[in-house]
């Protein structure tokens, strides 16, 4: 299904290219965009993961370099029945993770140094659970050709405000339309990360909190980092605003025009649903512990 919907967004986004080309500088705007399109649609399918990793800085990191945190993940890999990820660090101390890649054999995770300072070794579990449970759901090509494609977007509306020619008989919009067709791409990026991501994040949550088996633990974190997220300025991230919905909990700051890219849900909802999901579990286990505990009749 995320295959489908990755191929769907693929076809949209090389359509709003060749609008946003042809409102811009006509006939052959639409051209120049259709190969730009195709091009960047290609590269992004292949690459977007290292796009994103190299955005952000993140350094790869081993057994020998970081070795409980490489130990914890592919614990929970196993947990989850995934093939290890390749594990990165961000140097940066805003407390935040991502997973990227496009499938689960080329899948990577990635945890800044803030969040693994901030939180014990559970919370940490937690979190990079939910990042693996967006690995398992497949989320992370979607989400991260995504990010690609968006910023792409955002540098094609430059390119042409910046190259279009002076002369605009042949520009059946002019510099007004330029400067709208750029507004348009922006906002369409925001609401496909909307459709690609908001539903998702419960997903994950719920989804982490059964490979790590503690969701009151993800809970934690969520409560700590979110908070501390909004109050620790992520350089990178405000530069790559398009990166943004890719991170656990929203990376900007909320100072720029540019948090219209993040579209996570509230903390405090994602908060409330996992203590409904912990409920959940005790009541489960409650029950098969009942149930093996119960003693037998003569005539069982």
């Amino acid at each position: 299904m995320n295959q489908l919907r990755t191929m769907m967004l693929l076809a949209a986004m090389t359509a709003l290219f060749m609008g946003v080309g042809y409102m811009v500088a006509g006939q052959t705007g639409a051209v120049i965009a259709l190969v730009v399109a195709a091009a960047t649609n290609l590269f992004s399918f292949w690459n977007a993961d290292k796009m994103v990793l190299a955005a952000h800085r993140a350094r790869e990191v081993d057994g020998n370099s970081a070795p409980e945190f490489v130990a914890l993940v592919r614990d929970l890999a196993v947990q989850a029945g995934l093939p290890t990820p390749r594990v990165y660090v961000i140097d940066n101390p805003q407390p935040n993770a991502f997973a990227t890649g496009r499938d689960p054999a080329h899948a990577a995770v990635a945890a800044t140094t803030g969040l693994l300072n901030m939180l014990d070794r559970d919370e940490i579990a937690g979190v990079m659970a939910h990042e693996l449970a967006h690995v398992q759901f497949r989320d992370t090509l979607t989400m991260t050709v995504t990010a690609t494609i968006a910023g792409a977007i955002s540098m094609l509306g430059n390119f042409f405000m910046f190259f279009s020619p002076r002369d605009t008989r042949d520009n059946p919009v002019g510099v007004v339309g330029a400067l709208f067709s750029v507004l348009v791409a922006a906002f369409a990026a925001m609401i496909i990360q909307m459709a690609v991501s908001r539903t998702r994040e419960y997903a994950a949550d719920r989804r982490g909190a059964e490979i790590s088996g503690k969701p009151l633990a993800l809970a934690s974190a969520l409560r700590k980092i979110s908070g501390a997220a909004q109050a620790i300025e992520n350089p990178d991230a405000e530069a790559n605003p398009a990166t943004a919905h890719l991170f656990i909990v929203n990376p900007l700051s909320g100072a720029r025009f540019d948090n219209l890219f993040s579209t996570h849900p509230a903390p405090e909802n994602r908060i409330a649903a996992l203590a409904d999901i912990a409920a959940e579990m005790d009541a489960a286990s409650a029950g098969s512990w009942g149930r093996a505990a119960a003693p037998k009749g003569p005539w069982s």
